[in-house]
């Protein structure tokens, strides 16, 4: 049960492309302005490379430099560190959501839909399932980027307790279609009645497509708490339990949703 304010920062940062040693001493300067309090903060999709097709030459294991880095500031900092990373496992490479605690315990994601648009998948492997993370009561659904055009993904299941209370995004969202990003997240969570936050890159990447940002946290009545694009930013938010019961206590709407079962088809 939530029994207060989930303080999340967003870091909303430009890229530096296909290096992961630049992107980590970056996010290692912005770690250390964290403000009093910080408990979960967000990085965007790929952080240590931008959204690279070469998982060949860039992806590492879980017992990477990457993921060391984030057990090594989880741990100092005192805090949730957030954001996807590319990750081999034998002969496959996913576009993995790493959710560490300061316990060094971490939780991870693979990301479902894989962008074909941009060859993502013929380079790495899809995700098989959700995941739901929990603290102080709060439950996180963890999503990336491209997951955000398929709602059946996010969607709660029909019954009296939600699956979760936040959906997470981490994107490396072109510029030219902000306006489906911004109109998505809202969407998401007014159909879900839950916060949405979404942490998107900002800056051109190597491949010369531009990123406005754009990071947004949305209530769950799909009222825009924060907006910021273009540039870079650090940001945080307490997100409010009383707000979010109430809307559901007075607007039961997803008692009334229709019931359904993913199913995998990859086999």
């Amino acid at each position: 049960m939530i029994t207060s304010p989930l303080h999340i920062t967003l870091l909303q940062s430009a890229l530096h492309w296909e290096s992961p040693l630049a992107n980590l001493n970056h996010f290692n300067k912005q770690l250390e302005k964290l403000p009093h309090g910080a408990e979960v903060v967000v990085l965007p999709e790929m952080f240590s490379t931008g959204f690279s097709m070469q998982p060949q030459q860039f992806a590492e294991t879980m017992d990477g430099p990457t993921v060391a880095w984030m057990r090594t500031m989880s741990q100092k900092k005192r805090i949730i560190l957030a954001g996807s990373v590319m990750i081999a496992e034998g002969d496959l490479f996913f576009n993995r959501f790493i959710w560490m605690q300061p316990n060094g315990v971490y939780y991870h994601y693979d990301k479902r839909h894989l962008f074909a648009y941009a060859g993502e998948d013929k380079h790495y492997t899809a995700g098989e399932k959700r995941v739901v993370v929990s603290v102080k009561g709060w439950k996180i659904l963890l999503q990336v980027c491209y997951d955000l055009r398929f709602p059946v993904w996010a969607r709660q299941s029909a019954g009296d307790e939600p699956e979760y209370d936040v959906i997470l995004y981490v994107a490396n969202w072109p510029e030219r279609r902000s306006l489906a990003w911004k109109t998505l997240l809202q969407a998401r969570a007014i159909e879900n009645q839950c916060y949405v936050v979404g942490v998107n890159r900002v800056g051109e990447d190597g491949n010369g497509i531009a990123h406005s940002g754009d990071s947004r946290i949305i209530d769950p009545m799909g009222q825009i708490l924060f907006e910021h694009s273009q540039s870079q930013i650090m940001y945080s938010h307490y997100l409010d339990e009383k707000l979010l019961q109430e809307t559901r206590q007075k607007l039961p709407f997803l008692k009334d949703a229709d019931t359904f079962q993913l199913l995998n088809f990859s086999a």
